[in-house]
């Protein structure tokens, strides 16, 4: 995992130089200074943050629910693992990313909901400048989208409602030249997003359907908890932009104001790991001598009865 996370460490140099003999027995000393804790340069690795799509608790579990897909996804991950370990949702992670970047332009994010929107809708909440967790670390979970927009599959996100609503709409015999020319079982957003922007009505209309819910789901986080701005975040975001022009077009006909602000993350695929990197700096800035304790350093002149001093 170190080395796949791009940890720089002997091990990268010896494969650079071409030497398998040499790799091979770094990686076992690697293997060894990780287990012991250790980092693959030998350094101690103070804190190790993971991001799980499950809810999680402030002891870093997962309850046991959704058809158990959530303790498959967090299997006691902060006991597993060495050393002082945080085990965090990823959507909390994303929204503590999406709140210091935009901090960093002075921007207010003290009332802020991110939305991972990929094949599922999960959301970090921000409420008072402070994560929202819940009972069990429920809360951002959006099973209930379920019951309230009256589809068994509510809580779908962009990447599996592009998929679904055009494969309906070609079965239903709507028309589509691009996505006509796919096998069905190779249909994906990507396509669906490409034809959209190619002009296919079909795909467009898709969208529209996507930035309706979209909205939908703003104005209810909005009522519910307050929340001023809604941030898409995740891979999807790069393509998001058709999508939350609807959704904006949507909000004055679905809610009353104040209407939340949507905006497209600029993090990309990475807002998950630099949420982790801001939950990891802030726990080293709340008790920075718990993490860089280092083992005591032995006196060299202990004390003895010649030298012992009053």
């Amino acid at each position: 995992v170190s080395a796949r996370a791009g940890a720089r460490g002997p091990v990268d140099a010896a494969r650079a130089e071409g030497s398998h003999g040499t790799a091979d027995a770094v990686d076992a000393r690697t293997a060894a200074a990780a287990a012991d804790g250790r980092g693959t340069a030998g350094a101690p690795r103070l804190l190790t943050v993971v991001g799980v799509p499950a809810p999680v608790d402030a002891g870093g579990r997962s309850p046991s629910g959704d058809a158990g897909y959530w303790p498959a996804m967090n299997p006691g991950l902060v006991d597993a693992l060495d050393g002082p370990v945080l085990v965090e949702n990823d959507a909390n992670l994303a929204a503590l990313a999406e709140c210091a970047h935009l901090a960093l332009s002075g921007t207010d994010a003290d009332h802020l909901a991110a939305l991972l929107m990929g094949e599922r809708f999960g959301a970090g909440l921000v409420v008072d400048g402070r994560l929202l967790r819940g009972a069990d670390g429920g809360a951002g979970e959006m099973r209930f989208l379920d019951a309230v927009l009256g589809d068994r599959r509510g809580a779908d996100g962009v990447a599996a409602l592009a998929r679904r609503w055009a494969l309906e709409a070609l079965e239903a015999g709507e028309t589509s030249a691009a996505l006509s020319a796919l096998p069905p079982a190779e249909l994906g957003a990507k396509d669906v997003f490409l034809a959209a922007r190619d002009g296919d009505a079909l795909a467009r209309a898709v969208l529209e359907r996507i930035g309706d819910r979209l909205a939908r789901i703003a104005m209810i986080l909005s009522s519910l908890i307050a929340v001023d701005t809604v941030v898409v975040a995740g891979a999807i975001a790069e393509a998001i932009d058709p999508v939350l022009e609807h959704a904006r077009e949507a909000l004055p006909r679905i809610g009353t104001p104040p209407l939340p602000q949507l905006r497209a993350s600029s993090l990309g695929r990475d807002v998950v790991v630099r949420g982790a990197l801001e939950l990891a700096l802030t726990r080293l800035r709340e008790d920075p001598l718990a993490l860089l304790a280092t083992d005591p350093v032995q006196d060299p002149q202990p004390p003895t009865e010649g030298n012992r001093t009053s």
